[in-house]
């Protein structure tokens, strides 16, 4: 299987995102709350793991889907965005996050045909 993430492109992205704020490696790892090793190893090429992404993700603003190779332009499922901003929602605890998902999902595939 080919490789699907561009590491390459998001390191770069990354790196563009640090010189615009003025920051030093080491500070991009404590405000993104991951360890500076992560970014040493991905400047060496590696992948950072789910969750290095996502903290870089956030800390950069960057979206994933701009450095996944082949991945199709167009935008998701209305269903699965209004299931990721309440998963999203700090109001929400996890399970009525799950609760409202639940009755959402059910009920968009109730409607959604008729």
């Amino acid at each position: 299987m080919t490789d699907r993430f561009d590491n390459e492109a998001f390191f770069a992205a990354l790196n563009a995102a640090r010189l615009s704020r003025q920051k030093t490696w080491k500070e991009v790892a404590a405000e993104a709350g991951i360890n500076a090793s992560t970014l040493t190893r991905m400047g060496q090429g590696a992948k950072p793991d789910v969750n290095g992404l996502a903290a870089l993700l956030a800390w950069s603003h960057l979206k994933a889907e701009m450095f996944i190779k082949g991945a199709d332009v167009a935008e998701s499922e209305p269903i699965a965005r209004i299931t990721a901003l309440l998963r999203a929602d700090p109001k929400l605890t996890s399970d009525k996050a799950k609760l409202m998902e639940d009755i959402v999902v059910s009920t968009y595939n109730r409607l959604k045909d008729s």
